[in-house]
């Protein structure tokens, strides 16, 4: 979801991202993937045999950002549903140089975001992508190149600590039980991290929140108009994601794909049984229950 997030409030521009390997395995998928300006990037626990592989990776990066496009990567390396920013990989970083050093007058920007979700796994769910000031990674060119990676990941590990809700690993699961009693609102993380750092969270009375009844009712009509799509995912698929962070992207493929199908068979169904202008109160309806259980 983070991508598809990126993609589509990244600016208005095109982006090229980095993805795992490992979901290139299938032609047909690698051929979809690429075709959305995936790049395959290799990991160790890929198999070392691959990690070859990324020289040709990391050298089309550098004739993109020469060319002036964009590419998204996630530096962390890894993923999670903590609230933490987890330390940086130094792949990145490598990119950013092999960039400068090939061409040198190439003006690569770096640009730190932000994702923070309510709650990743619920439906439906809110986030806020935070874009930081760009930082020029020329300023980092220094005869040590050592020191050159060292600074980078510390100002971007600083920056997007700031645009995220970031706890710290000491006493994580007290803390973000604090947060959760005092009903804090994760889409701000530069107000959240200031209250971790005051240490004031036991001082503080709970915020309003920002439960409704009204959303969990238009909830339920929607489970119950797309009755047979929800038990799908709810029984069949969603007990095989293996990956918490995964749930969010494939219940968005399931809303994106059985969902219509299921809403476009019932529409016809109601429009030969009784008429087409039932099967249209019955479009009209399920719309705005989805759009009131989203917005409300």
């Amino acid at each position: 979801m983070d991508a598809l997030l990126i993609a589509v409030y990244g600016n208005g521009r095109f982006f090229y991202f980095l993805t795992r390997a490992s979901v290139f395995n299938k032609p047909l998928i690698a051929k979809i993937l690429k075709s959305l300006q995936m790049i395959p990037v290799y990991r160790v626990r890929d198999g070392w045999s691959t990690i070859s592989n990324n020289v040709e990776v990391f050298n089309t990066c550098s004739e993109l950002l020469h060319n002036n496009d964009a590419v998204s990567l996630f530096p962390e390396g890894n993923h999670s549903l903590k609230r933490t920013v987890r330390p940086l990989s130094k792949g990145f970083t490598r990119i950013v140089f092999e960039t400068l050093e090939k061409y040198p007058e190439t003006d690569l920007q770096i640009i730190p975001l932000g994702l923070n979700y309510e709650n990743a796994k619920n439906y439906p769910d809110s986030v806020s992508l935070n874009f930081g000031i760009t930082i020029s990674a020329k300023q980092f060119l220094f005869e040590d190149k050592h020191k050159s990676v060292l600074k980078l990941k510390t100002v971007l590990q600083e920056r997007i600590s700031q645009l995220t809700t970031h706890i710290p690993e000491d006493n994580y699961a007290v803390t973000l039980e604090k947060l959760k009693t005092i009903n804090v609102d994760f889409l701000q993380p530069e107000r959240i991290n200031s209250l971790i750092k005051d240490d004031c969270l036991d001082e503080i009375p709970p915020f309003k929140s920002k439960k409704s009844t009204l959303k969990k009712l238009f909830k339920t009509l929607l489970i119950f108009q797309l009755i047979v799509p929800f038990i799908v995912w709810q029984f069949l698929i969603k007990p095989k994601i293996k990956e918490a962070e995964f749930t969010a992207t494939f219940r968005f493929a399931v809303a994106i794909t059985l969902v219509p199908i299921w809403v476009f068979l019932v529409f016809c169904l109601l429009a030969a049984g009784f008429s087409i202008r039932i099967g249209l109160i019955y479009l009209i309806t399920v719309f705005l229950i989805a759009l009131l259980t989203s917005k409300i």
